[in-house]
């Protein structure tokens, strides 16, 4: 679309995961290219580790996006990537700041463009100072459906096939280079362990417990062993068992875990706070909630010994200005929230 002088707004605006990019999002993007001098396509769940549920980086989202799109096109449409924050108040800030950024004084006309599919689209309205467009939804195709074709399926012939129908035609040989990768091994184990856990366990919601030790400046953190977030930072815990309290469960796993030689009787005196996180999303094998301990241990002349142990590969004391450049190493939200709950980490 090449005219864009009588276009209605200055800039339309399109937020999303896009993980990845199908033909049902192709909609909404057209509509806000028909609606709008300018796009800002908002990359949401970006700076994070991979995962299943969010297996491309925000960069690698943009060229799939841009990749459908000409020449005259790609000149009219920027790419911002935005953190997850699990709070509507601090995400749609962050949102309308980027936004903000992106546009130059005489834009001012600002829309909103996407389509209520379901209740996850209760974002839409978290921005009333822009105008809303509403676009049509193109058949009922989900992200979901991609990625357990493109993950569960072992002939990258019948994957093409079966992509074909759902996304467009550059995303096709995209995703299908991109399956060369190593990252691509790794996400396909993680996926159908995830499935083989939600057909065992269901899909919750499930009650863990979680411990953050701190000492000198230092915070106590396990690298993740098993299929699901594989090698990944998080802090020490798991799944309450039917008889415990929540106290005693996150005792258990943090010693379980790391080895960490501290008396029941301490661990219970040092503790400083205790915390919930319960967004929805926030796990990837489904609801879970979790009760998040600070244990903190004072000042030392010698950090504790520790040892990955149970379900962690290694266990290690990290110094507290070494996180923010540890931020996209962190499993689901232990940085992004249980981390920055608890502890004085520098913004970035």
């Amino acid at each position: 679309m090449n005219n864009t002088t009588s276009l209605e707004y200055d800039v339309a605006v399109l937020i999303g995961r896009f993980q990845g990019f199908h033909k049902g999002q192709e909609s909404p993007l057209k509509k806000a290219l028909e609606s709008a001098s300018r796009v800002i396509v908002v990359l949401g769940s970006s700076y994070r580790a991979r995962s299943a549920k969010n297996p491309f980086t925000w960069e690698e989202r943009a060229a799939m996006i841009a990749c459908t799109l000409d020449e005259a096109t790609k000149a009219r449409v920027s790419f911002v990537p935005v953190r997850d924050y699990y709070d509507d108040k601090r995400w749609s800030a962050a949102v309308r700041a980027i936004v903000g950024s992106n546009c130059n004084d005489s834009e001012r006309n600002i829309a909103l463009v996407g389509f209520h599919k379901d209740a996850s689209s209760y974002y839409l309205g978290l921005f009333p100072q822009w105008s809303f467009v509403e676009s049509q939804q193109y058949d009922k195709i989900d992200a979901t459906t991609v990625r357990q074709i493109y993950f569960e399926g072992d002939d990258p012939a019948a994957t093409r096939a079966l992509l074909s129908g759902l996304v467009h035609p550059a995303v096709v040989s995209y995703l299908i280079g991109w399956m060369r990768l190593p990252q691509y091994a790794q996400m396909k184990k993680e996926h159908l362990a995830i499935e083989k856990s939600k057909k065992t366990w269901g899909v919750g919601p499930f009650i863990t417990v979680d411990a953050v030790v701190t000492v000198s400046n230092h915070v106590l953190l396990v690298r993740r062993g098993g299929d699901v977030g594989n090698g990944l930072w998080a802090v020490p815990g798991g799944f309450l068992d039917s008889r415990e309290r929540l106290l005693q469960g996150a005792i258990r796993e943090l010693k379980e875990e790391t080895g960490l030689a501290a008396l029941n009787s301490s661990l219970e005196e040092s503790l400083k706070g205790v915390a919930v996180f319960d967004h929805a999303d926030r796990g990837s094998r489904g609801r879970t909630i979790t009760h998040a301990h600070w244990f903190d241990l004072g000042e030392s002349r010698r950090l504790p010994l520790v040892a990955g142990a149970d379900d962690a590969a290694e266990a290690k004391w990290i110094p507290f200005t070494d996180l923010p450049g540890m931020e996209e190493q962190f499993f689901e939200d232990h940085f992004s929230c249980i981390l920055k709950h608890f502890l004085p980490i520098a913004e970035i």
